[in-house]
């Protein structure tokens, strides 16, 4: 539960507080599809001690994923369909505190900015993503000639920050997949993307919706094996179809499903 105050500080600008009531709960929910190389390298790097729930959503791995969080207790929640954006639904069904994080264990993503998140998220941002764009970051194609992904990325950012971004600040990563959001954000939100533009959607909708979004630097690392399945031009036509979606349904959020 929150409380906002609205203050007016000499000088006539309103400003308004967020305050949680109570201390904030947050679930750090790993990604998984045949991904152990990357949990047995990342699992020790992991704070779980800096958040209140943990639990993995499943894609059907048969790499020996699942039995290496079942030796460790971490909870495995069954994903019957493929999808991201159907793993992100799962999650929050499942979570059962304020706030999800969300963490693949391929490499990519970098688990010491996980007590990041927790302390943006109690701070009272309603989204909180770990930017590859901004200054201070390192995109995994910062050492290429040629960036392709960086660049599209940045082009569907720009775009989405043209046509909904009512606020002073940027947003420079809208795509990236590491970050937090609160259960309430989502639940007004409801993504209904399937794939990986699910992030993309999450973003734009909490543009339309002026919620409180937070970016910080993060460092892209490399793969840790497995495979990637999100393919560029398949993925980029995606963003494409869900930018156009959007500007249908106009330049307000959708109708908020009950949390």
């Amino acid at each position: 539960m929150t409380i906002s105050t609205a203050i007016r500080p000499t000088g006539g600008t309103i400003v308004r507080l967020t305050f949680w009531e109570k201390p904030l709960r947050t679930s750090l929910i790993i990604l998984t599809l045949n991904e152990i190389d990357g949990v047995r390298a990342l699992h020790d790097q992991i704070p779980f001690h800096r958040v209140d729930e943990v639990f993995a959503v499943d894609g059907g791995s048969t790499d020996g994923t699942r039995e290496f969080f079942t030796e460790r207790g971490i909870r495995i929640v069954e994903q019957p369909s493929r999808g991201r954006g159907e793993a992100f639904r799962i999650a929050y069904e499942a979570a059962s505190t304020d706030a999800m994080i969300f963490f693949s264990p391929d490499g990519n993503e970098d688990p010491a900015d996980i007590p990041t998140f927790v302390e943006y998220l109690t701070q009272g941002y309603d989204l909180v993503i770990a930017s590859r764009m901004m200054k201070g970051a390192v995109n995994e194609e910062d050492v290429d000639v040629f960036r392709w992904r960086k660049w599209a990325n940045q082009t569907f950012t720009l775009a989405a920050n043209g046509v909904w971004n009512r606020s002073s600040e940027y947003v420079s990563d809208t795509i990236n997949g590491y970050r937090g959001i609160t259960k309430k954000a989502f639940a007004q939100l409801w993504p209904d993307s399937d794939g990986y533009t699910i992030e993309y959607q999450t973003s734009i909708r909490a543009m339309k919706a002026r919620l409180r979004i937070k970016e910080f630097p993060t460092n892209e690392g490399e793969r840790i094996g497995g495979q990637s399945y999100a393919r560029s031009l398949p993925t980029g036509l995606r963003m494409l179809r869900t930018f156009g979606r959007e500007l249908l349904l106009g330049l307000t959020s959708p109708d908020s499903r009950s949390s």
